[in-house]
Order: structure tokens, then C-alpha cells, then sequence
């Protein structure tokens, strides 16, 4: 019984203070994150360092992110689309809808993984040279790609159900699927990449088997005796009005995710034409300090979502109001401290990925060039974040288009070739869609749901007194 209650008590977030909920939730995972963020950047750290290709084999890794970013993104169509309708569901007390959300997303995770993982290996090579590869690294480029592939189901599964575990309140199992998986990863890549001499193949091989130990994890919690709510076979068999709600809910993820592989591609491509090799790696540089960033921003949204549709589908208007403005000062707070430490030390991060002289040379600029405005970013992610808690995908697809697709490819394209800019203005285009999307993103969440709340919320306090 005293199992139960626990359990029970785990699982209801109409209780207790909202700060401390959420934390209760976001510092496992943020700390699984930051751990995460080595898992990520282990990678190419080692393989930045290979004795003589460094450079080559880290320019060959960095083309090969952008789809490896494509297929995360249906990890999060499916798994992410989910969570936000299965924490509402929770909140209405319909247990038999959330899980057959959680079951659903499972299947369709299963199926598009195999099928994805087909199909990306069949184009493999005309993807990466289009996405700027040329003859000196598209070798290392396709010899990482192949091998990543190998675990495409781990990955999807990891990705897409872990939330799942957190939406159950159980923050802390959630984060040991995490750290797992990034412990094996950085033990295992030192071995493979230099004791075996596996270079490139080597840093793939540790994370598809890394990324197989989080899957374990993941589902042994999701099939045991643990769970508030299992996963069970009856719920993984497909009903249309699931997977058509999972969808909807989950495309703004998915577009959050695939239109950075997009933005990615389309950077990569123009700092190889108006820069060359040495550019694209120090993009490659640039954005393994946006994983650091981004990665403890997800540990944040894992800790507000889940309560936020908790409470919204149970009607805590005020609970809902004070996730919100919490969120907020977190967010900003986090990506101000980001945007000081990339703007006062740059040369340190650099230097942790190459000893390359001619890479750190055009790397550190650059670094300073596309986190200028990273405080505005939080805006973009709050807004992103409230939308998708409370189940409101239109908006957060919309301005997920906003900023990465009608702001910043338009610049890309555009700055290199204005007031002398070359391939700086490929790394300009990111503050100045930060600032245009983060400020149009947050002041609309503003006005269409956090002020209709608070107005709703008075009147029926007026109406009560």
C-alpha cells in the first residue's frame, strides 16, 4: 500500500509548490544532461585530436550531424508528440487515453526507425556531399554516418520514450537513462577510437552501443512494475485519432529539430563556399557549444512540460501562471550566463576540440559572432516550451518556422555577400534571428496565453467571491 501512495504521490503535480516540482524533475535530468553534453562532445573531441586527420575527420563528423539531426527529429515527432498529451490526459484522470498515447508512440518509434535508418543509408553519400562534404573528408563523413545508423532503433527509443518515465514522475530514473548510456560512451570511445585504432568508426561504434544501454534502461522501467502506467500490448496497437493527435502535437518538435538540420546544411554549405573546410569545422566547433547549452535547456523543459500539462489538463489555471513566469526566469537567467562565459573565454572552449592553430584562429571569432544574442534566444524557448506543455503545437510550429526558416536561412543566404561579411555573416545570422524570433515568439505567448489565463482566472475568483 505504502508503495502505492508513493508511487500515486510521485505522479500528481497539482500539488506542492510549482518551483519545486519542476526542479524536482529538471535537476536529475539537467544533471543527466550536462553529463550528456560530454556524451555529445566526447565524440569530437577525441576525434579532433587524431593524430594527422583531426581537422579532416571532425570537418567529415560535422556534415554528417545535420542528418543524424534529421532522424533525432522523428524521434521526437513520435516520442515528444506524446508526452505533452499524455501528461494532459493524466491531469483529466483518463488513464486508458494515456496509455494508449504512450503505447502508440512507441509503435510508430519502432517502424519509422527501421524504415529511416533503410532509406538514410541508401542516399547517404548524395546527402553528405550535397551538405558540403568535399573528396578530403566525405570518406570520414560516410564511415561515422554508416556505423551511427547501425543503432537507429536504440536512438529512437532512448530519445522518443524516456520522457514517458518523466511524465510518471520519476525524474530520477529518467536521468540514469541518460548518464548510462554517456558513461559507456565516454569509456568506450578512448578505446575505440585510439586503443583499436578505429578512428571515425570507432567514436560511432561507442555511441550506438551506448545509446543500446539507455534503450535497456529506458524500457525496463517502461515494462516493470514501477510504472504508474506501463507499457502494455493492447495500447500499441495503432488507432488512427492517436497517431493523427501524436503527430500534430509532435510536428513542433519535429520541425524544431529537422529545420536545425536544415540551418545546419545550408551553413555548412555556404562557410565551404566563401570560407572552405577550415570554416565548416569551426562551425562544427561553434555548435558543440550550442549542444552544452541546449542540452541543459532540455533538462529544464523536461522538468516545466510535464507539470504545465498536468496542471492545465486539471484546470490550475494559477499553478499553470506560476510555471510560466518560473520558466521564464530560468530561461533567462541560464542563457544570460551562457552568452557571458562564450563571450569572455572563448579561446578555452575552442581549444578543448583542436590544437589547430589556423581552426582556433577563425573558431574564436566566430564563437563570439553567433552568441551575441543568446539571451534572446530564451524567448524563442520559453515560448516553445509553454506552447508545447499545454498542447498548443500550431503556435509552436509556427514560430519554429519564424526563426529558423523565414529569419535565418533568408540571412544565411544573404550576409555573406553584404558590407564585406563573407563567411562571418553566416555566423551573424544567428543573433539576429535570435533577437527577431526569440522577441516575436515570447511576446505572443504573452498575449495569446499567459494574459487570456490570468483575465480567466480573475473573473472566476470574482465570480466565487
Amino acid at each position: 500500500m505504502r508503495t502505492e501512495n508513493n508511487r500515486a504521490r510521485s505522479a500528481d503535480f497539482a500539488r506542492g509548490s510549482i518551483p519545486r516540482l519542476v526542479m524536482s524533475i529538471a535537476l536529475p535530468m539537467i544533471a543527466a544532461q550536462m553529463v550528456n553534453v560530454l556524451y555529445n562532445l566526447v565524440d569530437r573531441i577525441y576525434i579532433g585530436h587524431i593524430p594527422r586527420v583531426g581537422s579532416a575527420a571532425l570537418t567529415g563528423v560535422g556534415v554528417a550531424l545535420p542528418v543524424i539531426t534529421v532522424l533525432s527529429a522523428f524521434a521526437g515527432l513520435f516520442g515528444q508528440g506524446g508526452t505533452p498529451l499524455f501528461s494532459i490526459a493524466r491531469g483529466q484522470g483518463n488513464q486508458q487515453e494515456a496509455g494508449r498515447i504512450q503505447g502508440n508512440a512507441m509503435t510508430m518509434l519502432l517502424v519509422s526507425s527501421a524504415a529511416l535508418a533503410i532509406l538514410a543509408r541508401i542516399v547517404s553519400r548524395l546527402v553528405l556531399m550535397a551538405l558540403g562534404a568535399g573528396e578530403a573528408t566525405i570518406g570520414y563523413a560516410e564511415e561515422y554516418f554508416h556505423t551511427y545508423l547501425l543503432g537507429t532503433p536504440c536512438v529512437f527509443i532512448t530519445l522518443g520514450m524516456n520522457g514517458y518515465i518523466n511524465a510518471q514522475g520519476f525524474p530520477r530514473w529518467g536521468m540514469m537513462t541518460v548518464m548510462l548510456g554517456a558513461a559507456a560512451n565516454i569509456v568506450l570511445d578512448p578505446v575505440f577510437i585510439f586503443l583499436l585504432r578505429m578512428n571515425v568508426r570507432g567514436a560511432a561504434l561507442a555511441t550506438v552501443i551506448s545509446q543500446a544501454v539507455s534503450a535497456g534502461w529506458c524500457l525496463t522501467f517502461l515494462l516493470g512494475k514501477r510504472a504508474v502506467l506501463p507499457l502494455r500490448p493492447e495500447h500499441m496497437r495503432l488507432r488512427l485519432r492517436t497517431v493523427k493527435r501524436i503527430i500534430a502535437m509532435g510536428t513542433s518538435s519535429f520541425i524544431a529539430q529537422s529545420t536545425s538540420s536544415a540551418v545546419a546544411g545550408i551553413a555548412n554549405r555556404q562557410l565551404f563556399l566563401f570560407g572552405g573546410d577550415v570554416y565548416v569545422a569551426a562551425m562544427t566547433v561553434v555548435n558543440s557549444m550550442r549542444i552544452m547549452m541546449l542540452e541543459i535547456l532540455h533538462g529544464m523543459a523536461a522538468g516545466v512540460q510535464p507539470v504545465l500539462g498536468f496542471n492545465y489538463g486539471a484546470g490550475q489555471k494559477r499553478r499553470v501562471l506560476q510555471g510560466i513566469r518560473f520558466t521564464s526566469a530560468v530561461y533567462l537567467g541560464l542563457n544570460l550566463f551562457f552568452m557571458v562565459i562564450f563571450e569572455l573565454f572563448p579561446e578555452f572552449f575552442v581549444r578543448i576540440f583542436t590544437g589547430d592553430e589556423a581552426l582556433i584562429a577563425v573558431a574564436v571569432p566566430a564563437l563570439r559572432i553567433y552568441y551575441c544574442g543568446t539571451v534572446f534566444l530564451a524567448m524563442q524557448s520559453i515560448g516553445f516550451t509553454v506552447y508545447q506543455g499545454l498542447g498548443m503545437a500550431r503556435r509552436a510550429v509556427f514560430f519554429s518556422l519564424l526563426r529558423k526558416i523565414i529569419i535565418v536561412v533568408p540571412l544565411m543566404l544573404l550576409l555573406p555577400r553584404l558590407w564585406g561579411l563573407g563567411a562571418d555573416g553566416v555566423f551573424w545570422s544567428e543573433p539576429v534571428s535570435d533577437l527577431l524570433g526569440g522577441g516575436a515568439s515570447y511576446i505572443t505567448m504573452l498575449l495569446t496565453v499567459y494574459f487570456p489565463l490570468r483575465r480567466e482566472l480573475r473573473e472566476e475568483e470574482k465570480c466565487k467571491s
